[in-house]
């Protein structure tokens, strides 16, 4: 066709210059910009709305509404920019990469509160009470609602490992069924999850709880975070699955919602092992320093 470029060309300043590199430069975007002033929105809001200023409340939840535009808006066209075939062997093994390096900074992010519970555990500081767990708790039971969640995580496990061969085999009937069940044992965690804390709080364990209580919170409150935010991020992969745009030989936004599901597997058996069981067994008393 007449006045068009040829594959792997480029016009500029009324030159052709060749592509000479596998990678997609992405077209000016205001996601970022929108980002940006989405999150101060919910920081500054946040601050206001616990100081009692007057808005506070209204303008965190107008930001986070926002975050969440930017979100769907941003992936939509990330999604836009794959189904073009921008994304290439190289874009995707980036794209792979950026999920990896996430996923560490999350190991670390739990690996603090796991730290922080250690040393509450094992080395207390002189200014908090001496005993574990504080005098009148009662730790939550580990055969109980945790082993069955436990359970629960890693049924899910299996079933998103079964998707994933279905997606590989071009199957996407069978991985929509097996990412559909992935989600309902999603929401069954959190809807245990859920129960526990009400209970375990009507019991006299709280946030307030010493040292106990925070770390136990913290921990299994911002990884039961991690669970609801892999379970909207399945969902995706589920309505992806139902319309079948995955490729067997490319799927890259699978593989992230995969590998982050793996790590909130792997996560929970250490919070259900060293948190509930060993944390949840350990008694001591000793003087005030």
């Amino acid at each position: 066709m007449a006045g068009s470029a040829a594959p792997g060309m480029l016009h500029g300043h009324g030159h052709a210059h060749e592509v000479k590199h596998p990678y997609h430069l992405v077209d000016p975007s205001p996601w970022p910009l929108v980002g940006s002033v989405a999150a101060l929105a919910v920081t500054a809001g946040a601050v206001m709305w616990m100081h009692g200023v007057a808005g506070g409340k209204w303008i965190t939840l107008a930001g986070l509404g926002l975050v969440f535009f930017v979100m769907f808006m941003w992936w939509r066209d990330v999604l836009a920019e794959s189904y073009s075939g921008a994304h290439t062997d190289a874009v995707s093994r980036g794209l792979r990469m950026g999920m990896l390096l996430f996923i560490t900074s999350e190991v670390l992010f739990f690996f603090a509160f796991f730290w922080a519970f250690f040393w509450g555990a094992l080395v207390p500081p002189e200014t908090v009470p001496t005993s574990w767990p504080p005098e009148g708790v009662e730790p939550v039971p580990t055969w109980g609602i945790p082993f069955l969640n436990t359970l629960i995580l890693l049924t899910s496990g299996t079933t998103v490992t079964w998707a994933h061969h279905a997606i590989r085999q071009n199957d996407q009937r069978t991985a929509f069924k097996a990412l559909l069940l992935t989600v309902a044992l999603g929401l069954t965690f959190t809807a245990f999850q859920v129960y526990e804390y009400i209970h375990a709080y009507h019991q006299g364990f709280t946030l307030q709880s010493g040292m106990f209580g925070s770390t136990f919170y913290m921990a299994t409150g911002f990884h039961g975070l991690h669970v609801q935010i892999g379970t909207v991020f399945l969902v995706v992969m589920t309505m992806r699955a139902w319309y079948g745009t995955f490729k067997p030989d490319k799927h890259v936004g699978f593989e992230a919602a995969a590998w982050y599901w793996h790590f909130v597997d792997v996560v929970w058996l250490f919070l259900f092992v060293w948190v509930y069981w060993w944390g949840g067994s350990l008694h001591w008393t000793a003087g005030q320093g």
